[in-house]
């Protein structure tokens, strides 16, 4: 594996590694363990760097727990899966173990500082290692050998501190200028529902089942998988291009399996259609053969029967026919989803296309204004966390000197480069 360029000198992960490099346990979390046990650290529990989401928390007997066991000042780093390369720095004292997709560094006190290295693995210099290192194959991995053999910069112990300091204050900044448009997010999203809720949610629980209404698509790719675009179903903004979709997850390799969905037809994320997961397909395209491909009758415009899928009353009766909800014999939490019978069971009054065209301009209308908010608030978190990355990568790789940089002059010059 190459070595990136840096202001400070490079070594290899595993001359700053106290212990080797190793992945975790290939245990079963069980939410009906002892919650006075280990925490059990697994992929989907990590929410950032500093934080596992307290709602998955799962734990493993002390005897179990021993053999992997996850320390203040470790870091933990995904080794498969969709989010490979992702890490999560332990600062707290509670015990915890950790899984067999996870890499765990525990590094030496003499050579870094777990903030410092912890800030590094958010960095280009860090993450274009990962993907110019991952084997994809059903799904991508970067083992532990390949995070041994990484290189990271290594300023002297006091210079780390001082960027570890450095990037503590600006980064809290740019996080909190996140997190209030996040909110105006959050807030924009609620009202363009609201909008279209008033317009066609009393469409819901009357007339006729929806199953009279669309038939499912299951059309495979096979050979022609190479000449169509990968589409993914984004619960914000629909049926996107992948590339430029950054919820979904990495693609295996051989797509012939796919499921090809047409321009027009509704595309449906199964797992996540309650939270919104589904809209119309702008091409023809590929899809996870997870997916549920719907088109619809020629009486009835798919934009707005998405429309009317999105609304809180049908969402409720979607929630209403989920399956797969506990957990299986082994412990193993089912991923609840919707099955496109059940789907299809829930009552809508389709109106004619004159009405069903009259709704979508009345919605078209009153979120109009809503739209533009939503998109420059988008556009406003998407440029903060690139200017975020720009400033840990150059911070790490001493391109700037902290000590006299600020925010203001640094990330100007920095997007100005």
């Amino acid at each position: 594996m190459s070595a990136p360029v840096s202001r400070f000198p490079l070594v290899q992960l595993r001359n700053v590694s106290a212990i080797p490099i190793t992945n975790g346990l290939g245990e079963a979390g069980n939410p009906a363990n002892d919650e006075a046990w280990p925490r059990y650290i697994r992929t989907t529990d990590i929410a950032a760097v500093r934080a596992l989401d307290a709602n998955k928390r799962v734990t493993l007997p002390q005897e179990v727990a021993r053999l992997a066991p996850v320390l203040r000042g470790d870091i933990l780093m995904t080794s498969a899966g969709a989010t490979v390369g992702k890490s999560y720095l332990h600062q707290t004292d509670e015990a915890a173990c950790f899984a067999g997709y996870l890499s765990r560094l525990r590094v030496r006190p003499d050579r870094a500082l777990p903030e410092f290295v912890a800030y590094w693995t958010e960095s280009p210099h860090y993450l274009d290692q990962v993907q110019s290192g991952a084997v994809k194959s059903t799904i991508e991995n970067f083992s532990a050998a390949k995070y041994r053999a990484m290189w990271m910069p290594l300023p002297p112990l006091e210079e780390q501190r001082a960027i570890a300091d450095y990037l503590d204050r600006e980064t809290a900044q740019i996080d909190a200028f996140i997190a209030k448009n996040e909110e105006l997010i959050t807030l924009l999203t609620e009202r363009r529902a609201a909008a279209a809720q008033s317009e066609v949610e009393h469409h819901v629980g009357l007339g006729s089942r929806l199953k009279f209404h669309f038939r499912e698509i299951d059309v495979r790719a096979g050979s022609k998988w190479e000449e169509l675009p990968l589409l993914s179903v984004s619960i914000h903004r629909g049926v996107v291009p992948r590339d430029d979709d950054s919820e979904s997850s990495n693609e295996s390799s051989d797509l012939s399996h796919y499921k090809v969905a047409s321009s027009g037809d509704i595309v449906l994320n199964r797992m996540r259609a309650f939270q919104g997961g589904l809209g119309v397909a702008p091409c023809t395209g590929l899809v996870s053969p997870d997916y549920a491909v719907l088109r619809p009758a020629p009486d009835v415009d798919p934009n707005w029967l998405a429309l009317v899928m999105r609304t809180p009353r049908f969402v409720s009766e979607m929630v209403l026919r989920l399956r797969g909800i506990g957990t299986t014999d082994s412990g193993a939490v089912r991923t609840p989803r919707i099955s496109v019978a059940d789907l299809g069971a829930i009552l809508v009054s389709v109106p004619g296309s004159t009405v069903q065209a009259a709704e979508l301009r009345a919605v078209a209308t009153s979120t109009t204004q809503i739209e533009a908010a939503l998109s420059v608030a988008q556009r406003s978190v998407e440029l903060a966390r690139e200017r975020r990355a720009a400033l840990i990568s150059a911070a790490v790789t001493g391109r700037i000197d902290v000590a006299n940089a600020s925010i203001s002059s640094r990330l100007s010059q920095l997007t100005a480069s």
